[in-house]
């Protein structure tokens, strides 16, 4: 059972960070905060991302990219150019790490704010960092795993952020269902997203890449949105309005 929660904790509070940090607010501007609560969400970023913390101005980059070329060529990660999932995997990390360190076309060097921190940011790509990260997660499950087979749960830890975002970016271009025509093969996977937070509405969310709420129709529901309404209504941060 304490595996499971930690699992499950881990799962969730990245994934979180991960939409609502670098996808919704590093990529899209769709709240603004105060330098305290950036740089406070932007190390809960690195924290709960772990062994995989994903630079936010590099994502931030990428992700314009994948909405600028959506599902053609030029697009860092559609499942259509790529025979499965693992090659998707590796073409997105090596155009993550090229924009990483300011390899970037000149179109793509979007005037927008990026969030920065260059001390995490440094810190969190060393391999020191990851592999403390990756000792930690052997550790706990050491001292409280009770069963061999809890242990095939490791490399998910060692790899949560690329993980979400292969399975974000391959599901949601190639099975559920369409609200509307984007010109590309984006898809809404679940329409109660609990699994990823609300990331598997692709379709709504490329038809309006600035609203906060992945879910459009009565019967879907997108789990990050009421947390960021109870941020505003708390003023920690402020909502777009689109």
């Amino acid at each position: 059972m304490i595996i499971l929660v930690f699992f499950l904790c881990h799962w969730f509070l990245s994934l979180f960070f991960q939409t609502f940090f670098l996808h919704r607010y590093a990529s899209h501007k769709m709240f603004k905060m105060n330098v305290f609560w950036e740089k406070t969400f932007y190390f809960c970023t690195f924290i709960f991302q772990g062994s995989s913390f994903l630079n936010p101005r590099a994502y931030a980059i990428m992700h314009r990219m994948h909405h600028a070329y959506s599902d053609t060529e030029k697009d860092p990660h559609s499942p259509h150019f790529i025979k499965d999932v693992f090659g998707l995997m590796m073409k997105t990390k090596d155009i993550y790490i090229s924009y990483q360190k300011n390899k970037v076309e000149p179109e793509l060097q979007f005037r927008d704010r990026y969030p920065t921190w260059a001390f995490v940011d440094r810190v969190g790509d060393l391999w020191i960092t990851r592999i403390s990260f990756g000792i930690f997660y052997t550790a706990f499950y050491i001292a409280f795993a009770t069963h061999w087979w809890m242990f095939l749960l490791l490399p998910i830890h060692f790899l949560m952020g690329p993980i979400h975002g292969a399975i974000v970016n391959w599901c949601g271009h190639k099975y559920g269902y369409s609200n509307y025509d984007n010109a590309d093969h984006s898809k809404n996977t679940l329409p109660l997203d609990f699994l990823m937070m609300g990331e598997l509405f692709q379709n709504n969310h490329h038809k309006r890449p600035n609203d906060a709420n992945f879910a459009n129709k009565w019967f879907e529901l997108d789990p990050t949105y009421p947390v960021m309404k109870l941020m505003h209504f708390l003023r920690i941060i402020k909502l777009r309005k689109v």
